[in-house]
């Protein structure tokens, strides 16, 4: 027979797991709810034309990153909790790798040009028409996939799946290392497929616009692994990453996190395009409708944002006046106390902890300490921010 020391003490014990389990549940449940709330499906083409602002401008195709450090910052996501809810990024493919860490239940990529949405339209089709990593990439790049086939299998898509399967667990160096050994060697054309993939999604595309996306995806078939960055005008700079260096880029710890460096984070991304819950905005961060819009859509849902991957838009929102109206967006959009900001900062501000090796530097700071800041009147320059 226990004594009542003991007694007592196995009846805190049983207290506090049973404690335990009702937090855990009731968490449980919380999560369960969130995701629930988020539609199964999304209406697509809708959600694009509601969220969308008239066409912008900028210098640049912005086919890949030209952020070498992107990957810096997932220690630091992982360390705070972010995961879930409402991604927003802006750019390429940067996003995905973000995404992949999150596992959002929803993201919504913001550009101010139209052309950013065209090329996330052939991202998507891409991914609708591959069935893991290596024919992503063979798809992407033109490059003849894994296996024997006939001429005609790839532009029709009955490539076997078991010639691809034994890819799932390959590393990412494996499957770079294939891509770089088909230099010589080239896939049949699938620019039809493509064009009814897209057509598949009822987003409105003209026939010039068909033409743009062609364009982009020649370009990646054209320089494969080795595409660059590069502004309209200016050859592309020594220090941008060629596309093969951000597919083997690392965290701090050194572990390989591109969006593409694990078969089931390609497949989580995957799903997410195929429930139509990738949604590429034409929209201004200084505008007054598309993150407005996105913002009403979440309280609709309620959402909550996890990440803003911003890259360094902020720099041109100061330039052009506009920082003020891009704060009171960010305002409106429903967050947490774990919600946090991505941005990366270039080499010539001093300001940061570059790495060394690297041009650029990724960052993360929380939302509500940035909006606590600039109501506390610390944000009157780029400046100021990035300090």
């Amino acid at each position: 027979m226990r004594n009542p020391i003991h007694r007592r003490i196995h009846q805190w014990t049983r207290s506090i797991a049973l404690g335990v389990f009702v937090i855990a549940a009731v968490a449980g449940w919380a999560v369960w709810q969130e995701i629930q709330s988020v539609p199964a499906e999304f209406d697509f083409p809708q959600l694009v034309a509601e969220l969308s602002e008239p066409n912008g401008w900028f210098d640049t195709d912005n086919l890949i990153s030209n952020e070498k450090s992107y990957l810096h910052v997932v220690p630091r996501l992982e360390q705070a909790g972010v995961s879930g809810g409402v991604y927003i990024g802006v750019g390429p493919d940067t996003s995905f790798s973000y995404m992949a860490r999150i596992r959002p239940s929803v993201a919504f990529l913001v550009d101010i040009r139209r052309d950013n949405l065209l090329l996330h339209l052939l991202f998507k089709a891409l991914f609708q028409m591959s069935r893991n990593r290596i024919e992503y990439l063979a798809l992407l790049t033109g490059t003849p996939p894994p296996g024997d086939f006939e001429n005609n299998d790839l532009a029709n898509g009955q490539l076997a799946n078991g010639q691809l399967g034994k890819w799932n667990d390959a590393d990412i160096d494996e499957i770079v290392r294939y891509l770089d050994d088909q230099f010589a060697a080239s896939a049949p054309p699938i620019d039809d497929r493509i064009r009814k993939t897209i057509a598949g999604f009822g987003v409105p595309v003209s026939a010039k616009e068909m033409q743009t996306i062609l364009r982009f995806h020649s370009e990646f078939m054209a320089r494969r692994l080795s595409l660059r960055f590069h502004s309209t005008g200016r050859l592309p700079r020594t220090y941008y990453p060629t596309y093969r260096e951000l597919l083997l880029e690392t965290d701090r710890e050194g572990r390989r996190l591109s969006f593409l460096a694990r078969e089931d984070d390609f497949q989580f991304l995957r799903s997410l395009h195929q429930r139509d819950a990738v949604i590429p905005v034409v929209g201004d961060l200084g505008g007054t409708h598309a993150l407005v819009a996105i913002a009403r859509w979440m309280r609709q849902h309620d959402q909550r944002l996890s990440a803003f991957y911003v890259s360094n838009v902020e720099d041109y929102l100061f330039r052009d006046r506009v920082f003020g109206q891009y704060m009171e967006n960010l305002t409106r959009l429903p967050r947490s106390d774990r919600s946090v900001m991505i941005r990366s900062v270039f080499g010539r501000w001093g300001l940061v902890d570059t790495a060394p090796g690297y041009y650029s530097t990724s960052t993360t700071q929380n939302l509500d300490e940035m909006l606590a800041n600039y109501s506390d009147g610390k944000y009157r320059t780029y400046t100021d921010l990035l300090r």
